[in-house]
């Protein structure tokens, strides 16, 4: 789910040109540093720039090879910009299914963004919204199926799983209510996903929940749902590498599109290192889309910056002193929710929002919110060391629901976006609903909600920030205050 940069098909002019002027990528082919500052409304894709410098990147050993830059004019089937979960799954798919070899093309090092900076929760869930709002939205039979098919992609990511060492923690995940006034909320879910959609939730008292996971001081109770699995999202990445070009995809960074135009009855995609023509493109850069890819995407995607930290390894003094008694992850109740969990090398790890803008994400104080988070979660890690901290930009719909679609039936182009955050599961299922979809497979699926029409745009999009900046204020008064 990383960034390249294209101009719009209707456009036949090749050539890439930000709001600015600037030209689209510099003129050196050399990698280049990570930017902290990167910022998809405002900033280009860059070419080849380094890891964020996450615990995944530290930890999941080397690279996978992959295939290098574009190195003159080739031909493809399919062209898939982006090289995250959902492009590494589309390419594997259409490889196993179908025979078919992708080009991936990924303006900088492979997997570089979302996929790489995430929190490793695979939840069954994609979007921002519960189950109880499905039935709200489109009623209880399109709730039903849309649910049976969520759970259809976490099962099949389970299977991808199960064949790759990324450290998966199984065990479901926990809804914690931060406050008492959220466990009405929670036991409200926890029926409807009981009664309405047959799942196992169960809800635990403030006392089973520390005799049982753990000691979260600000916990009032928790929903359990059986269904989850913590994953070290970068090892299982490489994992849809490795297999992907072992089926014959080919996986080129430091090849950000520069200008695309259609020709010919397919695809003309121009890089800094030579011209790729296709027949079917499928965009799959999720919070990493630079404004300018195409007008099908322009304005569609809200990014949101989510932080995260890793503690250093805590001693099992320590974990028993916090009531750390679980591996299993954990989300709060927050709308600007906290993630967390106890990884399996004993470090702690939390994440929650951060900073509105790329050129603030470096302040102390959004570092500052996860540490005091931490401590009023577990008092017995307050002033503990952070070894990484480092943050993200989340594609959010302004649905809240994501979309994996063909959103012009003239032309055969596709994307898939808009996971707000639960990407790390139905990640794998939307790569292959994708891969599917390009295939021209015809499907019961395609007339669900994130199927059958594009992302929505909104009108006020170019005030997006603003808009935050007032919802921030408000969410915090209404999870603290009100």
């Amino acid at each position: 789910m990383d960034a390249a940069m294209s101009s719009d098909p209707s456009n036949t002019a090749d050539a890439a040109i930000d709001p600015a002027g600037r030209p689209a990528v510099a003129a050196s082919p050399a990698a280049s540093a990570y930017d902290p500052r990167y910022d998809p409304l405002v900033s280009l894709p860059g070419r080849g720039q380094e890891y964020a410098p996450t615990y995944w990147v530290d930890t999941a050993g080397a690279p996978p090879a992959d295939d290098g830059p574009i190195q003159g004019d080739i031909e493809a089937d399919v062209v898939i910009v982006g090289s995250g979960f959902t492009g590494l799954s589309a390419a594997l798919a259409l490889a196993r299914d179908y025979g078919v070899r992708a080009v991936v093309l990924e303006a900088n090092r492979a997997v570089w963004g979302c996929t790489s900076r995430n929190g490793g929760q695979g939840q069954n869930a994609s979007g921002r919204l519960y189950r109880s709002q499905w039935i709200e939205r489109w009623g209880l039979d399109t709730a039903r199926r849309l649910d049976a098919e969520i759970h259809e992609g976490f099962d099949y990511w389970k299977s991808l799983v199960a064949g790759i060492d990324c450290d998966a923690q199984p065990g479901g995940h926990l809804y914690t209510a931060h406050r008492e006034k959220k466990m009405a909320f929670l036991r409200n879910e926890a029926r409807v996903m009981r009664e309405q959609f047959g799942y196992d939730t169960r809800m635990l008292t403030r006392d089973e929940l520390r005799e049982r996971y753990v000691d979260d001081h600000e916990a009032m109770g928790a929903l359990h749902e059986p269904d989850g699995i913590g994953v070290h999202p970068l090892k299982l990445a490489y994992g849809y590498m490795r297999q992907a070009r072992a089926l014959g995809a080919r996986i080129h960074p430091g090849s950000p599109v520069l200008g695309w135009s259609e020709e010919g009855g397919g695809y003309r995609l121009r890089t800094p290192g030579g011209t790729v023509r296709a027949k079917r493109v499928a965009f799959a850069t999720g919070g990493y889309t630079a404004q300018g890819v195409n007008r099908l995407l322009d304005n569609r995607i809200m990014p949101i910056l989510s932080n995260s930290m890793v503690t250093r390894v805590l001693t099992p003094d320590e974990r028993a002193r916090a009531g750390l008694k679980s591996t299993v992850f954990i989300t709060d109740t927050r709308t600007l929710r906290f993630y967390y969990r106890l990884l399996p090398d004993g470090r702690m790890q939390i994440g929650s929002r951060s900073a509105l803008r790329g050129a603030d994400a470096q302040q102390p104080r959004h570092l500052a919110l996860l540490r005091e988070g931490l401590a009023r979660k577990f008092p017995a890690l307050r002033g503990i060391e952070v070894d990484y901290s480092w943050w993200g930009w989340v594609d959010v719909s302004h649905d809240m629901m994501p979309r994996i679609t063909r959103p012009d039936p003239a032309r055969q182009v596709y994307y898939a976006f808009g996971y707000g955050g639960n990407g790390v599961a139905f990640s794998a299922h939307a790569g292959r609903r994708l891969a599917q979809r390009m295939m021209g497979q015809d499907g019961l699926a395609w007339d669900l909600p994130i199927y059958d029409s594009p992302l929505p745009g909104h009108l006020f999009a170019p005030f997006r920030r603003l808009g935050q900046a007032l919802l921030y204020r408000w969410y915090y008064l209404r999870d603290e205050m009100l």
